[in-house]
């Protein structure tokens, strides 16, 4: 009986890592990810399911790991082309951050949810590094589902608004006018 203890946890996990790879086929942004998060809730909702107590420092060995990977993705060409950006990068941070703050509060009053989802469910953050914010409040769950619809919506109506409103103008990369 004493290895019925690990049985939500290893639940929770195989069910994750099912969906998390099943995702891998389908074109929805951030795939993995997002069917990890939908097989663990899935789990979850099974009645009587116990809940998991994951180990010490599991959180911050996985914060630590998407620290990584992102960090990696930083070349010295990624550094200098922050000498050209900067302004531009300042602009748009401090406006996302404002707007962000704006829409939280907003949502937290009009819709009546608290007032941290709205702020961390608005806040101009990626999926993975705002559910973690949120789970260290409790609350990681429901800003991962407010942050994956924010996403799809994003990553589907973006390409399509960038590809009409820069019709004939080439498509430059560049960062100038």
């Amino acid at each position: 009986m004493d290895s019925l203890k690990h049985l939500p946890g290893a639940l929770t996990i195989l069910a994750g890592l099912g969906l998390g790879l099943l995702a891998l086929g389908t074109r929805i942004p951030a795939a993995p990810l997002v069917g990890a998060l939908l097989g663990a809730a899935l789990v979850r909702l099974i009645p009587d399911h116990p809940p998991i107590h994951w180990p010490t420092g599991t959180r911050t060995m996985l914060e630590i790991a998407v620290g990584t990977v992102i960090g990696s993705g930083l070349t010295a060409t990624t550094l200098h082309e922050m000498r050209h950006l900067w302004r531009p990068a300042l602009l748009i941070t401090l406006a996302l951050l404002a707007a962000g703050i704006l829409v939280g509060w907003w949502s937290s009053r009009l819709l009546g949810i608290k007032l941290t989802v709205g702020l961390l469910g608005a806040a101009p953050g990626g999926l993975t590094g705002m559910s973690l914010a949120g789970e260290e409040l409790g609350i990681g769950a429901t800003v991962a589902v407010l942050h994956t619809v924010r996403l799809v919506a994003v990553l589907v109506v973006m390409p399509l608004l960038v590809r009409l409103l820069t019709m004939g103008q080439g498509g430059s990369a560049g960062g100038g006018p």
